[in-house]
C-alpha cells in the first residue's frame, strides 16, 4: 500500500531543503563525534579491507558504523550505543537477532555436524517447504542472490537457445557481468525512455558484454512489447523484481505484471522473477503469492535461512529438469546442512502465517505514523507499507519507474539518517533501501520509530 499526502509549494520546499543541509551538517558532527570505536575500527579495517568493509554496500563516509552484536530489535554498536533496528541486514534478518529457536536451531545443526558436501534429508526437506509455499516443481539451493540469477540466467539462456537478458532500468540483481547494467543510473547517461541506455556499473566487464543485454522500464508493458516485436527472437529471459525494492519500494500497476507474463509466454521468454528481497517478507509465498502471477523460475535469499548465508533458485521441472542435461549448477556449501536446517525452522515455526499478521498490523501502525508527520508538516514525502517491508521516499506521489526515484530528495534522507541514528533508530545507510520490520519488532518499538520520524519533520520545519 502506497500513501500521498499534500506537500508546500516550491517555496516551501526550498526552506525545507536549506533547513535539511543545516540539520545534516549539525547531525553528521555528532554522529561521528560520538562514534570514536567505529572511526578507529575503519582506520584499522581499511588497511585490509577495501573500503575498509566486507561489501561495497557497506560503506560510509567517513565511515559506516561498525555493529558488535544484536538481541530481539534492538542492535549494538561498536561503541556500545543502542539501537532499535530498522536495517535488518539488509532485509535478511525477518526473525530479528539472537532469535532463541534461532539459536537452538544452530546448535542442533552444529551438533550433528555442519557441513558433508553430500545431499542430506533436512536439505530435501528446506527445497520442499520452499516449492511449496511459490508453487515451484523443482527446486536449487545457492549461497547468494548473486548467484541464484547467474544460475537462473544460464538455464534460461540454455533452455531457449538465446543469449540476450532482458532488465528492468535502475534494478540490481547482483553483480555477475551479465546483470551489471543499468544499475540506478545517473541522468546524463540513461538515455530515453523508450530505449534506455545500458550503462555498466563496473569496470573489469567483457567488452562487449552490452551485446547481451536489454533494458525497459518497469510498469510499462507497451514498451516491453515493443522490444519483444523487435528483438524476441534474441532474448532469452527478462528478470526482474515483482516489486522494485533497490529504489524504495515501487508497486507494479495491478495489470502489469499479469501482461508480463503472457509477453513472455507468447515470445517463449524466460520469465524470472528475483524475489531475493520480496520472497518471505511481503508473503509466505512472497511477490509469487501477493501478486498471483506465476513465473518460469524465482530467485531467494536474504530472509530464507534466518540470517545465514543461503540462496535458491527454482521453477518448472522442465527447466530445472536442464540441469541433468549439461547446464552447469555447483556449490560446496549448496544445500549446507546448517543452513537448511536452520532454514526449515525459519519458514515452518516462525515465518507462520500469525508472523504476517504481526508484520501487517506493525506496518500499518508505523506508516500511519508517518503519514501523518508528513501531513503535519509538509513534507514532500510518501510512505509504502509492504508486508515485512517499508519505507519513506522524499517525493510527494507514488513511483512508478527508476526515473521518478530521480525526482526524489536526496537532501532530506541525508539530513534524515544521521538524525534517526543520533535518537536510536539504526537504518539502512542509503536512500534506495527499505526499513525492515522483525517478529521481535514490537509496539513500543514502532512507536519509538514514529516519535523520532516525527520530530525530524518538525525540525524541518523550524
Amino acid at each position: 500500500m502506497t500513501t500521498t499526502v499534500p506537500t508546500a509549494g516550491q517555496a516551501g520546499l526550498e526552506r525545507i531543503l536549506a533547513r535539511a543541509q543545516e540539520i545534516c551538517d549539525r547531525e553528521t558532527a555528532r554522529l561521528l563525534e560520538r562514534t570514536p570505536a567505529s572511526a578507529a575500527l575503519y582506520q584499522r579495517a581499511y588497511r585490509t579491507l577495501p573500503f575498509g568493509v566486507v561489501s561495497s554496500f557497506q560503506k560510509g563516509a567517513p565511515y559506516p558504523i561498525y555493529v558488535s552484536r544484536g538481541k530481539g530489535s534492538h542492535v549494538w554498536d561498536q561503541d556500545g550505543t543502542e539501537y532499535l533496528d530498522y536495517h535488518g541486514g539488509f532485509g535478511a534478518m525477518v526473525a530479528g537477532h539472537a532469535h532463541p529457536r534461532i539459536v537452538e536451531a544452530i546448535h542442533e545443526a552444529a551438533s550433528r555436524g555442519t557441513h558433508f558436501a553430500v545431499t542430506t534429508e533436512v536439505g530435501v526437506a528446506f527445497g520442499e517447504e520452499i516449492c511449496r509455499r511459490f508453487n515451484l516443481e523443482m527446486i536449487r539451493f545457492a549461497n547468494s542472490g548473486t548467484e541464484a540469477t547467474m544460475d537462473a540466467i544460464r538455464v534460461a539462456r540454455a533452455a531457449t537457445g538465446r543469449d540476450v537478458i532482458c532488465k528492468i532500468e535502475g534494478s540490481y540483481h547482483g553483480h555477475h557481468d551479465a546483470v551489471m547494467f543499468s544499475i540506478v543510473p545517473n541522468a546524463d547517461v540513461m538515455g530515453g525512455r523508450e530505449r534506455p541506455a545500458k550503462a555498466p556499473v563496473s569496470r573489469g566487464l567483457v567488452k562487449d558484454a552490452h551485446k547481451y543485454i536489454e533494458v525497459v522500464p518497469f510498469n510499462d508493458a507497451v514498451l516491453l512489447e515493443r522490444l519483444f516485436q523487435e528483438k524476441g527472437k534474441e532474448i532469452a529471459c527478462l528478470i526482474m523484481e515483482p516489486a522494485m525494492m533497490n529504489i524504495g519500494i515501487v508497486l507494479p500497476d495491478p495489470a502489469y505484471l499479469r501482461r508480463v507474463r503472457e509477453l513472455c509466454t507468447q515470445y517463449g521468454v524466460i520469465f524470472i522473477y528475483d524475489e531475493i528481497k520480496t520472497g518471505f517478507t511481503i508473503a509466505r509465498g512472497g511477490a509469487t503469492e501477493r501478486f498471483g502471477v506465476q513465473p518460469d523460475l524465482v530467485c531467494l535469499a536474504k530472509a530464507i535461512s534466518g540470517g545465514l548465508p543461503a540462496a535458491a533458485f527454482g521453477g518448472r521441472a522442465d527447466l530445472m529438469r536442464l540441469i541433468e542435461q549439461g547446464v552447469s549448477q555447483m556449490g560446496t556449501y549448496n544445500g549446507n546442512p546448517l543452513v537448511a536446517h536452520v532454514g526449515l525452522v525459519m519458514l515452518t515455526e516462525i515465518l507462520t502465517p500469525a508472523a504476517y499478521q504481526h508484520f501487517a498490523r506493525l506496518g500499518a501502525r508505523l506508516v500511519a505514523g508517518c503519514n501523518a508527520a508528513i501531513a503535519r508538516y509538509e513534507i514532500p514525502a510518501h510512505t509504502v507499507d509492504l508486508g515485512a517491508k517499508g519505507c519513506v521516499s522524499y517525493r510527494p506521489t507514488p513511483m512508478t519507474t527508476y526515473r521518478d526515484f530521480l525526482e526524489t530528495r536526496p537532501e532530506l534522507f541525508a539530513a534524515s539518517y544521521p538524525w534517526l541514528l543520533n535518537r536510536g533508530i539504526f537504518m539502512t545507510p542509503g536512500d534506495e533501501e527499505q526499513w525492515t520490520l522483525s517478529v521481535q519488532h514490537t509496539d513500543a518499538d514502532i512507536d519509538a520509530y514514529i516519535e523520532v520520524f516525527a520530530g525530524f519533520c518538525a525540525e524541518l520545519r523550524r
